[in-house]
């Protein structure tokens, strides 16, 4: 277990290796589900997967924002910003192209090495996601991903080889980006390629949930062999938070927003931090004709694999409501219920910072283990002026988080670090382009990626420099 009493403080941010690196193809890498993913050009527009890589259409992931080339000088920006944390992911395909290969590709491995060298260098604490929403391609065409027993062993040979190469170099491990991103219909990255759109007739829960538990053997697998190659690594879940409020105080809705809480966003990690499943969810499969193949030992493996932190994103909340006419927003992937009483960016996701004091305070209290916050942030359509970026609103989102965080840390709780989303401008998880904006740091290409590709550090950069600087926790 992490211990509370930590040396540091992890003042980070955070990177996907599929939203970040581009050079989709170069040095061996093999091609993830994502890089069949067509990006949209529209602001608002969902990506879509295709049969082939289509010569006539935009691939973010392809290009990315080119950190494969560039990194040297992302990580010096990021040394300047006064970080001693980094969220990252490693590309599984950069290291074993199609997931069956017997051996590495060493090229892969080699470049891991040079970027957690440099970020060590500057004294950056490297915090690495095993698995971000980019499984091999090949894998989700010849075993249907996810759906497989066989994606374990493949994902564990994986997992054996990075933790093995960079032993010493990183200490802290998270196994599954969002895992709980699984349960909703949008699951063609989290599944492994097997769900190809919301409208797939094989998109059913009881494939999701299979495709899950698969995940959550997996991920305990993955924490007793981070163990045992070393005994200093300590490993994490990850998990999409999903927080919602009863829209008001009639017991059915209190009750059915428990439920939606319980079902979305603290299933995962029941299992990977308690290891089991909880009653209320054994209670749901029955009800709902899900039956999932869970052995003797498979219950001996989750109790024995729990994870030693827990890590999540948070972004914005959501209302419930039984009124099947109430007003909804939909954002970030999911549905729910307007809140009046709070503000929302224009993306229509609802700006929330009270609800991460909230959030920290429910789930420390349900778990009592260490918490680290890997994404949290605003995007916007950033405009350059004179060679600068004001994003004061990406500031003032920012700063009313923090200083939300610090109240939970002040309540008691044992959060160990905060790594907002995200390091560079990057392609976005739902669109494939770069329209919306989390970067501290500017990045001059449009939604086809072209530019220049020149880096800027928006005023937010320097906001967040003088954050640390300033001990602000210790105030």
């Amino acid at each position: 277990m992490l211990k509370s009493n930590q040396k540091k403080f992890l003042w980070g941010c955070s990177s996907a290796a599929n939203q970040i690196e581009g050079a989709w193809d170069a040095d061996g890498k093999g091609t993830s589900v994502v890089d069949y993913l067509a990006s949209s050009t529209q602001p608002n527009g969902m990506r879509y997967l295709t049969s082939r890589i289509d010569p006539k259409k935009y691939y973010g992931s392809h290009q990315a924002v080119d950190f494969y080339h560039r990194y040297e000088k992302d990580i010096k920006l990021l040394a300047g910003m006064h970080v001693n944390a980094y969220r990252m992911s490693i590309a599984w395909t950069r290291i074993f192209p199609k997931g069956i290969e017997d051996e590495p590709n060493k090229k892969g491995i080699q470049f891991y090495h040079k970027v957690i060298d440099e970020l060590l260098k500057f004294g950056i604490e490297p915090i690495i996601t095993l698995s971000h929403y980019e499984p091999p391609y090949y894998l989700a065409k010849t075993i249907d991903g996810w759906a497989s027993k066989k994606m374990i062993d493949y994902y564990l040979k994986f997992v054996k080889t990075v933790l093995t190469e960079f032993k010493g170099k990183v200490k802290y491990w998270i196994t599954f980006n969002e895992i709980n991103a699984l349960q909703v219909p949008f699951g063609i990255m989290t599944a492994g390629g097997i769900l190809m759109d919301i409208n797939d007739t094989r998109n059913t829960e009881q494939l999701r949930y299979k495709a899950l538990h698969h995940q959550f053997i997996a991920s305990a697998k993955a924490v007793k062999l981070a163990h045992q190659i070393d005994p200093n690594n300590k490993v994490g879940c990850m998990i999409a938070s999903m927080y919602t409020y009863p829209i008001n105080s009639d017991p059915l809705n209190v009750r059915n927003n428990q439920f939606a809480l319980q079902m979305k966003n603290m299933f995962c990690s029941d299992v990977q931090v308690r290891g089991y499943y909880p009653g209320y969810a054994l209670r749901y499969f029955k009800d709902h004709n899900i039956k999932l193949d869970v052995s003797d030992s498979d219950k001996r493996i989750l109790k024995e694999g729990t994870v030693d932190f827990y890590s999540f994103s948070y972004y914005m909340t959501n209302c419930t409501s039984t009124d099947k006419n109430a007003k909804k927003v939909n954002a970030n992937l999911v549905n729910g219920v307007k809140n009046p009483f709070l503000k929302t960016s224009e993306w229509g996701w609802q700006i929330d910072p009270i609800g991460l004091r909230i959030y920290l305070n429910d789930i420390y209290d349900r778990y009592q283990i260490p918490m680290l916050i890997v994404e949290n942030g605003l995007g916007a359509k950033d405009k350059v002026e004179d060679n600068k970026v004001h994003d004061q609103y990406r500031i003032d989102y920012l700063k009313a988080h923090v200083k939300e965080m610090k109240e939970a840390i002040l309540d008691g709780v044992d959060l160990i670090g905060y790594c907002p989303w995200s390091s560079t401008d990057l392609v976005a998880l739902s669109t494939g382009n770069i329209i919306k904006r989390y970067g501290f740091v500017y990045v001059d290409i449009d939604a086809k990626g072209q530019g220049t590709y020149q880096r800027i550090p928006k005023d937010s950069y320097y906001w967040y420099q003088k954050l640390i600087d300033s001990n602000y926790l210790e105030k």
